[in-house]
């Protein structure tokens, strides 16, 4: 295949945008599992007295556009839980209540994830 010289430039750019598309495609859809995966390893991870708070996460999206996306993992109904949960809370008559760690470790391992499969999609891409 042969490319005249005044025809480079237009084959490098798009090219690149196709490059783009691709790469864009791959992010998002990286984001979307990763979001899935933490929301996922919360609920597994959770306290669980009547289960209702670990049904209550779920993922929304915050924003998205051609190139970017936003995803948000939270608990629709049960967020005033979240932080007393996760790091412990004073008691009424003095003491404190036991730290359940199940939001930060699901986070970290989302982080993984989403290298991962950032990196393996840009590779099979």
């Amino acid at each position: 295949m042969s490319i005249k010289i005044d025809d480079l430039a237009r084959e490098v750019m798009r090219g690149l945008e196709e490059y783009a598309d691709v790469s864009t495609m791959t992010v998002k859809k990286a984001v979307r599992k990763s979001a899935n995966a933490v929301r996922k390893d919360i609920q597994e991870n959770a306290p669980k007295r009547t289960g209702d708070y670990a049904k209550s996460w779920s993922t929304k999206k915050v924003r998205e556009s051609s190139h970017t996306l936003e995803l948000v993992v939270h608990s629709k109904n049960k967020y005033q839980l979240t932080h007393l949960l996760e790091f412990g809370h004073a008691l009424r008559n003095g003491g404190r209540t036991k730290a359940y760690q199940h939001i930060a470790p699901a986070e970290e391992k989302g982080i993984e994830t989403l290298e991962r499969e950032i990196e393996r999609g840009m590779r099979n891409g």
